[in-house]
């Protein structure tokens, strides 16, 4: 997908707490349409609370989150999925006891994405033929790699303009980590912005056009995914060179 200039996400001076415990410092962070941008950092770094704000499952402190000047820090959760704005959680959370076409649906639940569902349908399956292939068979019975797939693919079916994609590596092999960043480089290719969660660095950041680096909260480092890999201190801190 072409990059634009045009800012679609833009995060100024965001602040959280959890029970008073501050998580998040004044993060500030921009989202061009067109981009994968991710967020890298380890474990409780502060990553998936970041999305969580956006997709307003949580409710900011202070600072502005806005997508194409609409201050979203004054929606619902719904209202944030109407506009565009889509989550795929970590831990795939995909309803274990409906098939693969029965979450694929689920997906397509808002008004907006209900005409384009069988359009979306064909274009997930061809994503993922596995999905078509299990298309009947009870979410809870496939393996990870497969319920990570369907979890992308349902985020897929709401028409999102901007993927949020919380760690969808987490717990796969690497042959199946490749296969998919491959397929988010494929999502964006077709008209998807794309802002990344992800502990794995090097994976993240060979597909991202640009990146930010979040230590205990805080971003410490940002630039283009490539320039971002040959920093001393991210192949220090997370790549072991």
């Amino acid at each position: 997908m072409p990059i634009s200039e045009k800012v679609m996400l833009k995060i100024e001076q965001l602040s959280f707490s959890y029970d008073g415990l501050k998580v998040l410092w004044e993060i500030d962070l921009e989202v061009n349409e067109g981009e994968i941008v991710t967020v890298v950092g380890s474990n409780g770094a502060g990553k998936s609370t970041t999305l969580k704000n956006i997709s307003r499952l949580l409710k900011p402190g202070s600072g502005s989150i806005t997508f194409e000047g609409t201050d979203l820090t004054q929606l619902e959760s719904h209202e944030v999925v109407e506009k565009g704005i889509v989550q795929v959680p970590e831990g795939r959370k995909i309803f274990s006891e409906l098939t693969v076409m029965e979450n694929l649906r689920m997906g397509s639940y808002i008004k907006s994405a209900k005409k384009d569902r069988a359009r979306n349908i064909d274009w997930v399956f061809g994503l993922f033929p596995r999905l078509k292939e299990r298309e009947k068979q009870l979410g809870g019975t496939m393996s990870g790699g497969e319920q990570q797939m369907l979890a992308i693919a349902r985020g897929l079916m709401a028409n999102p303009r901007l993927l949020l994609l919380d760690e969808p590596s987490l717990g796969l092999a690497p042959l199946l980590v490749r296969n998919i960043f491959d397929i988010i480089t494929e999502i964006n290719r077709k008209g998807v912005t794309i802002l990344l969660v992800e502990q794995n660095v090097y994976q993240s950041l060979r597909v991202a056009h640009r990146g930010y680096v979040l230590e205990t909260g805080r971003v410490v480092l940002a630039g283009t995914g490539e320039a971002l890999l040959n920093e001393e201190h991210v192949k220090k801190a997370f790549l072991g060179i």
